[in-house]
């Protein structure tokens, strides 16, 4: 990011062609200037139990690729591409068995403030946001994460869900519906 919050996609695409060249050192700047954004999309998607795995296997599949990537979108969004993959394969090798929550969520609590202005904890918004996140399907969840979550433009969240700017704001519409329908329930419920 630079001094004013923005993603430099260009300084960072122009280190992605660098090190598909060779440049060690390019590549080496590329993963920093990435892996932040690799990891978060992963925890949103699969939880913070695999993020580090996925984000591995990311890099691991963008070195292969790496040298016939062209530039012609952003590295980042070709990168979340990748991940987005990387993703889907890991769901499909997943064994029946059920994701603990409970170990996620204290691993998630120890990283956050124990109260927030309003008195309530960090740890309590978390797990509300992501009950909330864990409700909507993955295609809308995926769409959500990168537009209002990691900031990437429609554009740019579309090439990573491979799928038209259409079919992506509409995801994005769905996803608030559902979330506006879940936050009600939960209001009615309490």
């Amino acid at each position: 990011m630079n001094a004013s919050g923005q993603r430099d996609d260009e300084r960072t695409t122009e280190l992605a062609l660098a090190a598909a060249r060779g440049d060690r050192a390019a590549f080496e700047a590329w993963v920093r200037r990435t892996q932040a954004d690799v990891w978060r999309f992963l925890v949103h998607l699969n939880g913070s139990q695999t993020a580090d795995d996925l984000t591995q296997e990311t890099y691991l599949r963008a070195v292969t690729a790496l040298p016939r990537f062209a530039g012609r979108s952003s590295s980042r969004t070709w990168l979340l591409s990748i991940a987005r993959r990387v993703y889907v394969d890991s769901v499909r090798r997943e064994t029946v068995r059920p994701r603990s929550s409970h170990q996620e969520w204290e691993d998630v609590a120890e990283q956050l403030p124990t109260t927030g202005d309003d008195g309530s904890t960090g740890f309590e918004a978390a797990v509300d946001t992501q009950l909330l996140l864990d409700q909507l399907e993955p295609e809308r969840r995926e769409a959500l994460v990168l537009t209002q979550i990691l900031g990437y433009s429609y554009a740019e969240a579309a090439e990573v869900c491979d799928c038209p700017v259409g079919t992506l704001r509409s995801r994005i519409a769905r996803a608030r519906e559902d979330l506006l329908v879940a936050l009600r329930q939960q209001h009615h419920a309490s």
